[in-house]
C-alpha cells in the first residue's frame, strides 16, 4: 500500500507538531531548474517558519558521494540511485514527523513519478520556481561552477507537469519575498493540493 493510500485509509494521522512516531511532517517541495534560486528561498524559508524545518537539498546527496571518478558507463545509473535515495530519505524524514524543505530539480520524467508513488500527497506544498532564461545564464556565468546552458536545457522538462500549490519568479521577487509567500500559503492551505491533482490526472 502506497503513503497515499494508507493516509487515505487513516492508518498515518496528518502533519502536525508532538512527539511520538504519529505525526507526519510536511514537505515544501521546491522545483526549478539549476541556477533558479531555490536554495537561496530554502534558506529564508528556514529564517521565516514558525515550526522547525530540514533543508535538505539534492545536492547534498551528491557531495556526499565518493570524489573518486566514476567511469562513465556507470555514471548514469550513480546518478539514478542517488536520486531515487534522495526521494526516499525526504519521505522518511517526513515519515517519522519532520517537516522538511527540499529543493530538487524535476528534469526528467520519472523524478515526478518517483515522488507522487513516495509522498503523501495532502502533505506536499509544491513550489515552482522559476527565473528568466537570460538571468538563468547570468547566473551561470556567475557562479562558475555550472556548465553553460544547464538551465536552459533544462526549462522545456522542468516545469512540464504544470501544476504547482505556490509559484514564484525569482526574476522580479527576491528569495525572502518569495519565502513569505509560501509561508503565508501554509496558513490557509486549500484541497486538493498540486500533488493529489497530479496523482488524479495520472490515475485518469
Amino acid at each position: 500500500m502506497s503513503p497515499a493510500e494508507r493516509a487515505a485509509d487513516g492508518q498515518d494521522s496528518g502533519p502536525g507538531p508532538g512527539p511520538g512516531p504519529g505525526p507526519r511532517g510536511l514537505i515544501i517541495f521546491l522545483n526549478g531548474t539549476s541556477s533558479s534560486g531555490k536554495s537561496s528561498i530554502a534558506v529564508e524559508l528556514l529564517r521565516v517558519l514558525d515550526e522547525p524545518y530540514f533543508h535538505i537539498p539534492v545536492d547534498a546527496f551528491h557531495a556526499m558521494r565518493t570524489r573518486r571518478e566514476i567511469p562513465p558507463e556507470r555514471l548514469p545509473s550513480v546518478l539514478h540511485h542517488t536520486w531515487r535515495g534522495y526521494h526516499r530519505a525526504i519521505a522518511g524524514m517526513a515519515a517519522a514527523g519532520n517537516h522538511v524543505v527540499m529543493d530538487h530539480v524535476l528534469s526528467e520524467e520519472w523524478r515526478l513519478r518517483d515522488c507522487l508513488d513516495l509522498f503523501v500527497p495532502q502533505d506536499v506544498v509544491f513550489v515552482g520556481v522559476h527565473c528568466p532564461r537570460a538571468e538563468l545564464e547570468r547566473r551561470e556565468r556567475e557562479r562558475g561552477d555550472r556548465p553553460a546552458g544547464l538551465a536552459a536545457r533544462q526549462l522545456a522538462q522542468v516545469h512540464a507537469h504544470g501544476l504547482y500549490d505556490v509559484e514564484c519568479d525569482t526574476g522580479l521577487a527576491d528569495p525572502l519575498q518569495c519565502a513569505v509567500r509560501v509561508k503565508e500559503f501554509l496558513a490557509d492551505r486549500p484541497s486538493p493540493t498540486a500533488f493529489q491533482r497530479l496523482l488524479g490526472k495520472r490515475r485518469g
